[in-house]
């Protein structure tokens, strides 16, 4: 019989899939894979994580081996903006200083690596580049899905600094 004791770990998104629902965690302390259901994420407030990003999580044995069961927090991976120029001048303390915007995604294009969202109220286009994301610790956004972010001015127009979902709150 296996135990159904739940245990804390912490370790890094090895992949994720949001499509398929599922991907792994490579565990800290053994090394081991550890499944990641789509579920879980979702009950954290989160559709998606993106590669690399450390995570605390409630994990337990099961006849196929371990599984994360809920997630306790999500810090997003240390990256910088590969190919945004639009960054480079700019103050980290400036971008953090940002207001955070409630939005809505009017569309993303993963294999395209980016997409558009507009402010409630407001009819502007906000870019949201695919490394904003990921360096906000999400992989994809669906159509109509709700975040917030935090929009500055960049050199083609607004653009997302920082990304978050709805139900999370960005420090």
């Amino acid at each position: 019989m296996i135990q159904q004791t739940l245990k804390e770990i912490s370790g890094v998104v090895k992949w994720f899939d949001p499509v398929k629902g599922f991907g792994f965690i490579v565990a800290d302390e053994t090394h081991t894979d550890i499944l990641l259901h789509a579920n879980v994420l979702r009950n954290f407030g989160q559709s998606s994580i993106a590669d690399g990003t450390r995570i605390i999580f409630f994990a337990q044995e099961t006849s196929r081996g371990m599984q994360a069961t809920s997630v306790i927090s999500i810090d997003p991976p240390e990256t910088y903006f590969m190919g945004l120029s639009d960054f480079e001048d700019v103050d980290p303390n400036v971008l953090a200083s940002l207001k955070m915007e409630p939005a809505r995604v009017k569309w993303f294009d993963k294999s395209k690596g980016f997409g558009f969202a507009n402010v409630w109220g407001g009819s502007d286009d906000i870019f949201v580049h695919i490394e904003v994301l990921r360096r906000s610790g999400l992989a994809d956004l669906s159509a109509g899905e709700a975040i917030t972010l935090r929009v500055m001015d960049g050199k083609r127009g607004k653009m997302a600094a920082e990304v978050c979902t709805w139900e999370s709150v960005c420090k």
